[in-house]
């Protein structure tokens, strides 16, 4: 089996290119931020705060979380409902940075992560995905972006969806989500040593995509 592992910060647009990029070669997908957003969704629908690790620790047992994929698409299930249209708020983003510190809650989904990778050949993303979940996938790659472009990209993905908010303030979260998922104890997002920066600050998707199939050509 061929895995390929794409880490990076949050709004560098991972999902988006790793979905084309695994169309393209025939791969399964695997949104491992999704997984992530479903678990936090579940807290803020029980009204769990973020920071009660006590409380997210007895209700994981109550969680369960899979993929299913219907016309191509991956569908995130949680307890069975397909939650695709509400794991994508700033909401949902700012309690996902919170509860993937926990152990309990990394425990839980790795498992699922990894079995999907000894099945099939896999495009997987997410933080720590080259570092931890698929430490020896055959090809890493960290994408990342500006904070003024990601900005940007989320602010104008929110306002297609209908979603009144502020540029600078996503700005500020897209910051405050950085120093957390960078310096948090379990796992944090960084940079695998043998990972192939890929800036797309100044890229279309089109030569992301582009620039990823080259990677892949080249290693394999």
């Amino acid at each position: 089996m061929y895995s390929i592992a794409i880490d990076g910060p949050a709004g560098a647009g991972k999902s988006t290119i790793a979905k084309k990029v695994a169309e393209k070669l025939g791969f399964i997908y695997v949104d491992t931020g999704a997984m992530y957003r479903a678990m936090a969704l579940y807290f803020l629908r029980h009204d769990i705060k973020g920071d009660d690790e006590k409380k997210i620790s007895e209700v994981c047992g109550e969680i369960q979380v899979s993929l299913a994929y219907k016309d191509g698409e991956q569908q995130v299930l949680l307890n069975g409902e397909n939650v695709n249209a509400f794991i994508r708020t700033e909401e949902v983003s700012m309690m996902t940075s919170d509860i993937s510190k926990y152990p309990v809650v990394r425990t839980k989904l790795l498992d699922l992560q990894r079995d999907l990778a000894k099945r099939e050949n896999v495009l997987m993303d997410g933080r720590d995905i080259g570092t931890c979940v698929l430490p020896d996938a055959q090809l890493k790659i960290y994408l990342t972006a500006s904070v003024e472009e990601r900005a940007r990209r989320r602010y104008k993905e929110q306002i297609e969806r209908g979603i009144s908010c502020d540029i600078e303030k996503i700005k500020q979260d897209i910051k405050a989500r950085d120093e957390q998922d960078m310096n948090r104890e379990t796992a944090p997002l960084k940079q695998a040593e043998d990972a192939v920066v890929v800036d797309a600050s100044d890229m279309t998707i089109e030569e992301v995509v582009a620039r990823f199939l080259e990677l892949y050509r080249e290693r394999s």
